[in-house]
């Protein structure tokens, strides 16, 4: 990696973490005479007063951040992306009944296990374009749609925060992802590939130990995943992307350390 593209992902990590901790300290300052607020609705109930303010206070702010903090990663990951592909957002076109058809077919016999999920079980699935295609026409958002030049090649990437994904999301997860893949599909007016993933921003089982969740594994092919530090990696376009995405984050995170006594001071005085 170019020092010029180092110094340059450093310089968002920093950027979207500041916007992160001002957007937060804003947000519970506006809250502070406010009854209903995330961490006043905490301080009336009895049961968790008892326990204390340093409990009472993280119980309240935790659940908050986690659901916030994964929209600034998601974000990081896009204007990181940018450095290295072009970064683009809803795909439009159509989405035809017989592509449907092999999704759920595709979902049934990995649910029952009649095959194990690969990538060629729906990139060489072909069917012919009907000449009225306005009543299948579809949209989707993504989380990451990185688009290279250079190999002419799509990649639609369903990013979790958390380092894993809930055991009854997984099909449902899967059949975003080929939804969009095979929408994406009908828009290209040319052969370029398209890859799709599941992603986690870290791995729950520890960066480089092996991640394993049975049933997400069931319906996604290992091909399919970038877990952790791959995905940042990926990101980056970079072997060394993680590493210095996470050198930067350790000192960034300083900000969100002060933010945190800031706020607790202004609720506990």
């Amino acid at each position: 990696m170019t020092i010029e593209k180092e110094n340059l992902i450093k310089q968002i990590v920093d950027t979207h973490m500041r916007q992160f901790v001002d957007g937060l300290k804003s947000r519970y300052a506006l809250e502070v005479n406010d009854p209903l607020g995330v961490i006043n609705a905490k301080k009336n109930n009895a049961f968790i007063s008892q326990l204390g303010e340093e409990f009472m206070f993280y119980s309240a702010f935790v659940r908050s951040f986690d659901s916030s903090f994964g929209k600034v990663l998601e974000n990081m990951g896009n204007a990181i992306a940018k450095i290295s592909y072009t970064v683009r957002g809803r795909i439009e076109s159509y989405l035809l009944p017989q592509q449907t058809q092999h999704i759920d077919y595709l979902m049934t016999a990995y649910e029952k296990r009649d095959a194990r999920p690969q990538v060629s079980d729906y990139v060489n699935f072909n069917c012919l374009r009907p000449s009225n295609i306005t009543s299948f026409i579809k949209s989707h958002e993504t989380d990451n749609y990185f688009y290279d030049e250079e190999k002419g090649c799509h990649y639609l990437i369903e990013l979790k925060a958390g380092g894993d994904l809930d055991n009854k999301k997984a099909k449902s997860e899967k059949i975003a992802l080929l939804n969009e893949f095979f929408i994406l599909k009908n828009s290209l007016q040319n052969d370029e590939e398209i890859k799709i993933f599941f992603a986690t921003a870290y791995n729950k089982f520890g960066e480089g130990a092996p991640w394993h969740q049975e049933r997400v594994q069931t319906f996604f092919a290992q091909d399919e995943l970038l877990i952790g530090k791959d995905y940042w990696n990926f990101v980056c376009n970079d072997p060394e992307g993680f590493r210095v995405i996470f050198e930067q984050y350790q000192i960034s995170s300083q900000y969100m350390k002060e933010a945190l006594d800031d706020i607790k001071q202004l609720y506990f005085n």
